[in-house]
């Protein structure tokens, strides 16, 4: 049988990577050991990074939601607390965009959340 050199496969898998780290700085960029030492580094800060971006995200709608309650006299946690109480399941990033474009029904709803409690 004759003998397969998989120069092809290789030289595929090799530009992939190489492609991967296009705009990495020096050799991680040329160099096929440095990029896919690169790659693979930059692909788990990635894999956190998306899990970070939720928790990030979250707490900037809590913070929201927190400062338009202390105008209405309110804090975060009896507010949340009224709304299920009062049977309002709205989410804190609908929350948050309420409160930062329609004040009144901010306020509506924080009444709503007093009623509640």
């Amino acid at each position: 049988m004759a003998r397969v050199k998989g120069a092809m496969a290789t030289r595929k898998r090799r530009n992939k990577t190489l492609k991967l780290a296009k705009g990495y700085w020096g050799a991680k960029s040329k160099h096929f050991k440095m990029a896919k030492e690169a790659v693979m580094k930059s692909g788990n800060y990635a894999y956190v990074g998306r899990r970070l971006k939720k928790r990030d995200f979250r707490r900037l709608w809590i913070t929201r939601i927190s400062a338009a309650c202390k105008l209405n006299g309110m804090n975060y946690s009896t507010f949340m607390n009224g709304l299920k109480k009062a049977g309002i399941t709205l989410n804190r990033k609908m929350l948050s965009e309420i409160a930062i474009n329609d004040a009144a029904g901010f306020t509506a709803l924080t009444k709503k959340a007093k009623a509640a409690l």
